[in-house]
């Protein structure tokens, strides 16, 4: 295993993996093979598994994957973690915005990070959590992206948005809304100022994934136009001994 800008990589039999910490958490990690056509291979995925077991982790995550690539991994040893649900939309017809007293919407910046991610740890499940990490690479996840902040009165964010654009496709990154503050109209404004934004760069279809069993998050996007698509989508885990 090498290492490249801090990033463990893992090559063996002209096949290679990317791994990184799962979201600050040493004992975690995130896989992610450079895959050729076929996918990697049953035998270098459990390579995969013994060296990451080996460099000290208990644990192992795909990025989210679908039906048909989850099968060498399915026969490599993992499971199921986490069920997703894929939803879309057009962007030809969009509602107004929603009224929201007392919070206005900016660009996020620097200095708002640690605020940012409060909210997220409140917003989210531990699994679901983001770190400083996690929050960068979601900003640098598509060529481009609008990071958006709702600010309370007071000046204290409420909420944020990262919206990630990629030739004619939009992607909703990241959405969190403090637990305090929902219901009021912040989701809604934080989503639609993705979307204005993406119609206004000629982008025509915006994707944005959410677990199966979150309610609420399914509620906001279904009641925003959004479309759920084939089910399968899911993220996989390994249990990994020394």
């Amino acid at each position: 295993m090498g290492r490249a800008a801090g990033v463990q990589i893992i090559r063996w039999c002209g096949e290679e993996a990317r791994t990184t910490p799962w979201r600050g958490d040493c004992s975690t990690a995130l896989l992610s093979p450079v895959a050729g056509a076929s996918g990697p291979s049953i035998a270098f995925l459990s390579r995969c598994l013994d060296e990451l077991a080996a460099h000290g982790f208990s644990k192992v995550l795909t990025s989210a994957l679908g039906p048909l690539e989850q099968t060498p991994y399915m026969r490599a040893g993992f499971r199921v973690e986490e069920r997703l649900v894929v939803l879309s939309r057009g962007l030809a017809h969009l509602p107004p915005p929603p009224r929201t007293p007392g919070i206005c919407l900016r660009r996020g910046r620097r200095a708002d990070r640690a605020q940012v991610l409060a909210v997220d740890h409140l917003a989210f499940s531990e699994f679901w959590r983001l770190d400083q990490r996690g929050l960068g690479e979601a900003l640098a996840a598509t060529p481009r992206s609008r990071w958006r902040v709702a600010v309370s009165g007071t000046g204290v964010v409420v909420g944020y948005a990262v919206t990630g654009r990629a030739g004619r496709r939009g992607f909703l990154q990241r959405l969190a809304v403090h637990p305090a503050h929902r219901g009021r109209g912040v989701g809604t404004a934080l989503v639609l100022d993705g979307l204005r934004w993406l119609r206004r760069w000629q982008a025509e279809q915006v994707l944005v994934n959410t677990q199966v069993g979150n309610s609420g998050a399914l509620a906001l996007y279904e009641g925003l136009g959004f479309h759920p698509g084939p089910p399968g989508l899911s993220v996989l885990s390994a249990g990994l001994s020394p």
